[in-house]
């Protein structure tokens, strides 16, 4: 799932689609519906294959709340971790990638 989103942002900011250009809907709340910028959601990427580099675990823990919309009970039982465990490592990640990010 990760790499299908990833590539979407990347779909939309080439240039041949236009991508240094932003999409504007009539409709303001459309503006309003928590889309991730393709910028952010790229560098979140990278972020995160750093991340996994140096902790896989907490990697995953990020791909799996993040990218596939997990609770952290349902990615505890996922990894095989206490969910203890899961908010110590989903708390690491936000707080590790929100530095690198930002």
């Amino acid at each position: 799932m990760r790499r299908i989103i990833v590539e979407n942002a990347r779909q939309k900011k080439s240039l041949k689609r236009g991508g240094h250009r932003r999409k504007v809907d009539l409709n303001e709340s459309a503006l309003l519906d928590g889309n991730v910028p393709s910028d952010e959601l790229l560098a979140l990427d990278e972020a995160l294959g750093k991340l996994s580099e140096l902790d896989k675990i907490k990697a995953d823990v990020v791909k799996l709340r993040y990218f596939a919309g997990m609770t952290i009970e349902m990615t505890s039982e996922v990894l095989g971790i206490s969910t203890a465990t899961a908010k110590r490592h989903w708390t690491y990640a936000r707080a590790w990638l929100a530095r690198e990010v930002g």
